[in-house]
This record gives structure tokens, C-alpha cells and sequence, in this order.
């Protein structure tokens, strides 16, 4: 085959035993504002994430629910080109005929949040966890109408702003997503400090928004919706 007809790989990656899940946590790992490379099989933002996919799927596949990951074909955003957030969505469409109505809820740490929180309104989503997200300035907000989005950011978080989310959370809000900020003290963008933390407070969020649980409190708490 020449390299010309050759496929490129799927966006979405989904283990081959998954068969009409209850449920699906969608897992997008970090990146980088500039780069077209595509990232190395063990880059360290997709490392960063294996913990989180263990807790949930030790959490909640026995409760049906599957965990997929979103493969970037380029380790930056890039501008207007917004490759995360098209990989994301191509990994959503890819998604959506395996598993009916099933709900997602998409988990996206730094970039991976960004593209996550632009690709809300796709059918298939029910909820966004964003973990230390980047939302720059004029980041778009009406795709979060009726969507449940959680942010979870570190104070001590020196590469995204914890402001940021703030301001982009209130958006959210106004926009009419049922959204929230909470702050992790001492909490670094890495989530290598208090990692056990992140990871459990992130699992437990996710089992509340798929009504598997009740949402940890915090959580619950930082939640509005506009006009509610």
C-alpha cells in the first residue's frame, strides 16, 4: 500500500470488548499550543492521564460504564486550526453509532479540557470535567447550554489560570450550562501534587454526573445554573 492510501489512525480509542456500554467517559490528555508533530505513543501528558482512566474503570465498569480515549493527530492546538477540539469531535461521531443513547462524559486535563469544552454540544455528551483547563480569553460558551461542566483547578497552577476558569465558568453559567469552579489547595497543573486528590475527586464526579452516585459536595456546591 502506498503511504498516500495509507489510513490514518482512529481519533477515538476504545477497547475492542466494549459492547453497548450503559455509559462512556471519554478521556482527552494534555498538549501544547504550537505543534503538528503527532505525540509519541508514551508522550508524558498522555501518561498523566493512566491514572485517572484506572480509578474510573475500577470505579464503574462494573456498572457498565467504558472508558475511551481521544487520539490527536498533532500534539498542538494550533490556532484557528483547533486540531484537539476536531479530534475530539471525530472521536465523538466515531463513538455515537457504537453506543446508541448512552451518555458521555468527557474528562479533558489542560488542552484536553479546552477541546472537551468546545466540543460539548455534540449529541452524545452529557457532562465535561476539566481538569486545569485552558480557556484563553473570548473562549466560546454557548455550545455548553444544558451541558453539566465541572472545572477542577490547582491554586498553585503557574502554566493555566485558575482565573481564567473562574471567568470562563461564570460564561458558562450565563450561557445557561449548569457549571462550577473548584479550586484544589496546594494543587499544581501537573495534578502531581495531592495527585491522589485529583484522582478521586475526579472519579466521584464523574459517578455523580452519570447518577452513580452522589456528587461529592464540594462539587455540588460550586454548581449554578443561570437563573436557578
Amino acid at each position: 500500500m502506498s503511504v498516500s492510501a495509507r489510513q490514518e489512525p482512529s481519533a477515538l480509542v476504545l477497547p475492542p470488548d466494549v459492547r453497548a456500554p450503559e455509559a462512556v467517559v471519554l478521556v482527552l490528555h494534555g498538549g501544547r499550543e504550537h505543534g503538528e508533530s503527532a505525540p509519541r505513543a508514551w508522550n508524558l501528558a498522555g501518561l498523566r492521564m493512566r491514572p485517572f482512566v484506572r480509578r474510573i474503570k475500577r470505579a464503574y465498569a462494573p456498572r457498565g460504564v467504558a472508558v475511551a480515549q481521544v487520539r490527536y493527530r498533532c500534539r498542538g492546538w494550533n490556532g484557528a486550526r483547533a486540531d484537539a477540539a476536531r479530534d475530539a469531535r471525530e472521536a465523538l461521531d466515531q463513538l455515537a453509532p457504537r453506543i446508541g443513547d448512552a451518555p458521555v462524559v468527557l474528562v479533558g486535563h489542560s488542552m484536553g479540557g479546552r477541546a472537551a469544552l468546545r466540543v460539548a454540544d455534540h449529541p452524545s455528551v452529557r457532562a465535561v470535567v476539566g481538569l486545569a483547563p485552558w480557556c484563553p480569553k473570548g473562549e466560546p460558551v454557548t455550545q455548553l447550554r444544558d451541558r453539566d461542566v465541572v472545572l477542577l483547578h490547582g491554586d498553585l497552577d503557574r502554566t493555566t489560570d485558575p482565573a481564567a476558569s473562574a471567568d470562563y465558568a461564570a460564561r458558562a453559567v450565563a450561557a445557561g450550562a449548569r457549571a462550577g469552579l473548584l479550586l484544589m489547595s496546594g494543587g499544581d497543573h501537573a495534578m502531581l501534587r495531592r495527585a491522589g486528590a485529583w484522582h478521586s475527586l475526579t472519579t466521584r464526579t464523574v459517578g455523580g454526573l452519570l447518577g452513580l452516585g452522589p456528587l461529592p459536595d464540594t462539587v455540588a456546591r460550586s454548581l449554578r445554573r443561570h437563573g436557578g
